[in-house]
């Protein structure tokens, strides 16, 4: 008798258990739904029909469901939410916003990678620097769905030398480089390098106002005025973060990092652990900046190129002084810099 009592009861709180996690899941899906609307208006997204919003509904469920779990984590040093990017899968997004392609080996970098490390002998780096306060970073570009980041992260590095050599902080052209870099191939990716080497040889590269983006590559006009140059080109010592220090205590800095993944795509702010990255390069960043958050975690700096409604207003503090000698996601891999 015992024994059928305890079945009765088993299967009762067996029955109420499923329905509440069955409730909870309607809870979870209405809640997605209304959130999904939100997020179409807000970033004025309009599906072609029904079908299609279905499916990128679905895609976005997922991510939401990440952003909300993650978040529920308190002892995260940084958070996630919807963005942009919240109804493409990972490969989706890496096809679209990603684009770096980095050499086998540095010694393929030709004779205008100079063999020194310039700033090797370097030996007060400060707490901190953010090359931002310095007036040698421009506003935060958005680079669109074409994998030129390889563009917007070398720009960005010779803005900076620019004004650091020159006094003068201009915006320079990304397009000049997707147009007329022809070693590197426009929005199907291209390595840093050789957009340096462009810049070297072409003697120089123009105006952004001049020779604004078009978020696809065009035909090349390579005769506007020159408003910028640089004479070479070094990397940072590999899988050393010290050494990247050194650099970017001098100057912004040009990295390659992996960019891809659900937490790296939905950072709204905090610092990146990089635990849910890899160490293969996807994306090209610039490190512009560096120092110690008040819980005395320490941080780099990255500029982006995905706009300002990602991250930061466009930035991304990221784990300094990992375990790993690659640096978090990557990073201390493959740096690069433009010399004046």
């Amino acid at each position: 008798m015992a024994s059928i009592i305890f079945l009765i009861l088993a299967i009762l709180l067996c029955s109420r258990t499923s329905g509440a996690t069955s409730r909870g899941g309607g809870l979870f899906e209405a809640s997605a739904v209304e959130k999904h609307e939100q997020w179409m208006s807000r970033f004025h997204r309009v599906y072609s029909h029904d079908a299609e919003k279905a499916s990128r509904f679905e895609i976005f469920k997922k991510n939401l469901k990440f952003v909300e779990s993650f978040n529920m984590n308190a002892n995260k040093t940084y958070k996630l939410d919807v963005n942009k990017f919240s109804d493409l899968t990972d490969e989706e997004f890496k096809a679209r916003y990603m684009g770096l392609l980095v050499p086998e080996a540095t010694s393929s970098l030709d004779s205008y990678n100079t063999v020194s490390f310039t700033h090797e002998n370097v030996t007060e780096t400060g707490e901190s620097m953010d090359w931002r306060q310095e007036g040698a970073v421009t506003p935060v570009k958005n680079q669109g769905q074409c994998g030129c980041c390889w563009a917007f992260s070398a720009v960005a590095a010779v803005e900076g030398i620019t004004k650091i050599s020159k006094g003068e902080l201009v915006s320079l052209s990304e397009q000049q480089l997707l147009d007329c870099n022809t070693e590197n191939t426009g929005c199907g990716g291209g390595y840093l390098w050789k957009a340096f080497k462009y810049i070297i040889n072409n003697q120089g590269i123009t105006t952004e106002d001049s020779y604004p983006y078009q978020t696809s590559q065009q035909t090349c006009y390579s005769t506007r005025s020159v408003a910028a140059t640089i004479s070479a080109y070094e990397t940072v010592p590999q899988n050393d973060e010290e050494a990247l220090l050194k650099a970017v205590s001098q100057q912004p800095v040009s990295v390659g990092i992996d960019g891809s993944g659900a937490a790296f795509k939905q950072y709204s702010g905090g610092i990146f652990d990089g635990e849910y990255c890899g160490t293969y390069q996807t994306h090209a960043v610039t490190v512009v900046g560096y120092g110690t958050s008040e819980e005395g975690i320490k941080y780099w700096l990255l500029k982006n190129s995905w706009g300002e409604q990602w991250g930061e207003n466009g930035y991304m503090r990221i784990k300094r002084d990992v375990d790993a000698p690659e640096g978090a996601c990557g990073l201390a891999q493959y740096a690069i810099y433009p010399l004046a």
